[in-house]
């Protein structure tokens, strides 16, 4: 697949996305609503996507299938936070402004993009396997992310606990146990997960149209590279010598490809992280993300 044919699918996700953002600027979208969209998602219809994955599958990988996407994302989690943890210290910026650049490195945008782009690029199929890399993403960005973002862990059990970490050890377990419900319950799923995809990309044009500040510093187009370059780049190569499955090397590179994770301008907002920096590199890394993923996807296809 060239870099025209990816692009195409990207600018589809794009047009959702800007369609969002055009719902914000006239009110449709925001505040209050966006908060409850962003509920509706977690609680109910990316839970219902997860599970629905599984069940609707065609065959379910075998345990060391299984397995082995689980070393892949020890090693995918592994490489985020190396760089989150050594690049800020060579730059230059608050104590507010690092947690962000921390955060930044360390969480992608895997749920509200990646599993859209996941499912573009490779087929329904990906869906499954993309679900299985980024499983420790709710743990560690409602636990380690404040910690990240302001240098005292906040820890809480509940969050650890939602339903959309419930999904995904729950199809965990069927893919292990090779457990397959009736057809039936899969299209029920399926039904309320479908809007999923569409429903997350106008949240996230709905919160880009929200940031005020949007002039890009030198230093937040560096990081904006390294998320959306480096860090694939250099993972690309450790997959290939642990002779990783093409699929799960593509599925998970092109994961690490995805901009800054939205949820990050919510937990400053919560544990008093920078908010101003954390919007504008979220911000940068999609737009910018535009491009580099049909770039990288090109790359591997």
């Amino acid at each position: 697949m060239d870099f025209f044919a990816i692009l195409q699918r990207m600018l589809v996700i794009l047009f959702a996305i800007v369609a969002g953002f055009v719902c914000r600027k006239l009110n449709f979208l925001g505040g209050e609503t966006d908060q409850k969209i962003s509920k509706l998602i977690l609680n109910l219809t990316m839970p219902c996507m997860i599970l629905a994955a599984v069940i609707n599958g065609d065959t379910l990988p075998e345990a060391s299938v299984v397995l082995g996407i689980f070393k892949v994302s020890a090693v995918f989690y592994g490489l985020e936070f190396l760089f989150a943890f050594l690049l800020p210290r060579f730059l230059p910026g608050t104590p507010g402004q690092k947690g962000v650049w921390r955060f930044g490195l360390a969480f992608p945008n895997v749920g509200f993009i990646g599993y859209p782009v996941a499912v573009a690029l490779f087929g329904q199929e990906a869906l499954f396997y993309a679900v299985l890399l980024v499983m420790p993403f709710n743990l560690l960005s409602f636990t380690m992310g404040p910690l990240l973002l302001t240098g005292a862990k906040q820890f809480s059990l509940r969050k650890m606990f939602s339903p959309t970490v419930i999904a995904s050890l729950l199809s965990l377990v069927m893919a292990l146990a090779r457990i397959r419900p009736p057809a039936f319950t899969g299209e029920l799923l399926a039904f309320l997960g479908d809007i999923t995809v569409p429903l997350s990309l106008l949240f996230t044009g709905s919160i880009l149209a929200g940031l005020r500040h949007m002039t890009p510093s030198p230093k937040l187009i560096l990081l904006s590279a390294v998320r959306l370059l480096v860090l694939p780049a250099a993972l690309c190569p450790i997959l290939r010598v642990m002779g990783t499955d093409s699929l799960i090397l593509g599925i998970a590179v092109t994961q690490m490809a995805m901009p800054v994770a939205v949820n990050g301008s919510l937990l400053c907002m919560e544990h008093g992280g920078d908010a101003e920096s954390m919007a504008q590199l979220t911000l940068i890394s999609t737009a910018a993300s535009m491009i580099t993923i049909p770039l990288i996807a090109a790359a591997l296809l």
